[in-house]
C-alpha cells in the first residue's frame, strides 16, 4: 500500500477502460478487476495529487454496504478480499501489492446507460434547476422549496451518461423511451428501495444521505445487476445531521476541502490544466474519506476485514 497514494495502477492485465478514478481491467471473459485509484476529480478535472487512501476507501465501503443490502438486490461484486481474489485468480498473485483492498473482482457486464439518482434533499444541480425554473430534470417540483429542503417522498432523478462532462439530467418519460417502461421501472424502484436503506442506515449513524446515484448493468444471464461503487463519498452526499438546517448549503463529507480550495482561487477557471492542491488540503481530504468511512461501518479502515461473497449469486 502506498501512503503517497496512487494515481496509475498498472497492472499486467489488458485495460478495458479508465475512468476518473477507476482502472478497469479484463482478467477473461466473464470477469473484470475494478481497481479503485486515489485519482481525485473536482469540476470534472481530474487532480494532480492523489489522495492518500481513497481508492481503499471506496473500494471497502461499497463492499460493506453490499454485504449490509444482502440479498435485497443482485450486484456483480465477486470478491474484495485479497486472499478470495488470488483464490479464484492466482495468476493477480504477483502485483497484489498494487491492487490489493483497492480492487473488486466483479461480473462482467453491459452497463445501462443511465445514472439512477436518487435525491432525498434539494442540493448541488438539483438546487440550481428548481432555484431557476421550479423543476427537476424538467418536471415539476412543489413551490416553496428551500435549499436543503427535504423531499418526501425521495425524488428518482435519472441522468444520461456522459462520455465527458457532467451526465445530463432528463425526464423519466425519456428513461422509458431508451429502455422500455418495464425496465425504466425497474431502476427506479430498485433505486429508491436501495437509497431507502442506506438513508435509514446512515440516520442511525447521526448522517443524513442527502442523494446518491447507482450504476447497474444486464450480465451475460440476463439478469439486472447493481454495478460499480454503491453508497460511496464520491457518488453521494453525505451531511453531518448536527450541523443541518435547511435554506442554506451543507457540509458534505467528502472532497469539501479541495472544492473550497479551489473556489477561493482567482487564477483558475476550472478547465484543465489544473493547479497543484496544497498539502493540508491533501491530507485533510483523506481524512475526511477516513473518517466517513469510520462514521458509516464503526470500524477505522486499518483494522476493516473486508466481508467475504462466497460462491452464490445476488
Amino acid at each position: 500500500m502506498s501512503e503517497a497514494g496512487i494515481l496509475q495502477s498498472n497492472l499486467g492485465l489488458p485495460l478495458l477502460h479508465q475512468g476518473k478514478v477507476r482502472d478497469v481491467y479484463e482478467v477473461d471473459e466473464e470477469t473484470l478487476l475494478m481497481v479503485a485509484s486515489d485519482r481525485v476529480s473536482a469540476f470534472d478535472v481530474v487532480l494532480p495529487q492523489p489522495i492518500p487512501r481513497k481508492g481503499e476507501v471506496l473500494t471497502q465501503i461499497t463492499a460493506w454496504w453490499l454485504h449490509e443490502l444482502g440479498g435485497r438486490v443482485r450486484h456483480h461484486l465477486l470478491a474484495v478480499d485479497p486472499e478470495e481474489i488470488v483464490a479464484r485468480h492466482p495468476a493477480l498473485a504477483g502485483e497484489r501489492d498494487v491492487w490489493a483492498r483497492r480492487a473488486m473482482l466483479v461480473r462482467r457486464t453491459d452497463p445501462i446507460l443511465v445514472e439512477c439518482v436518487v435525491r432525498g434533499f434539494l442540493a448541488g444541480s438539483a438546487w440550481k434547476e428548481y432555484r431557476e425554473t421550479g423543476t427537476l430534470a424538467g418536471e415539476r417540483l412543489p413551490e416553496g422549496l428551500r435549499e436543503s429542503s427535504r423531499l418526501d417522498p425521495p425524488i428518482f432523478s435519472p441522468a444520461r451518461k456522459a462520455t465527458e462532462g457532467h451526465d445530463e439530467n432528463i425526464p423519466f418519460g425519456e428513461v422509458e423511451e431508451m429502455l422500455g417502461a418495464g425496465l425504466a421501472h425497474r431502476l427506479k424502484d430498485l433505486s429508491v428501495e436501495i437509497y431507502a436503506f442506506g438513508r435509514d442506515v446512515a440516520a442511525a449513524r447521526d448522517i443524513i444521505l442527502a442523494d446518491t446515484k447507482f450504476e447497474f448493468g444486464i450480465d451475460g444471464a440476463g439478469h439486472l445487476l447493481l454495478i460499480d461503487e454503491v453508497l460511496t463519498p464520491d457518488s453521494s452526499r453525505f451531511w453531518p445531521m448536527e450541523h443541518y438546517a435547511e435554506g442554506r448549503g451543507q457540509p458534505s463529507l467528502d472532497k469539501q476541502p479541495i472544492r473550497d480550495w479551489l473556489d477561493a482561487l482567482d487564477d483558475w477557471d476550472k478547465t484543465p490544466p489544473p493547479p497543484d492542491l496544497p498539502r493540508e488540503v491533501v491530507e485533510a481530504t483523506s481524512a475526511r474519506y477516513l473518517d466517513i468511512f469510520r462514521h458509516l461501518t464503526g470500524s477505522d479502515l486499518d483494522h476493516f476485514q473486508p466481508p467475504r461473497f462466497g460462491e452464490e449469486r445476488r
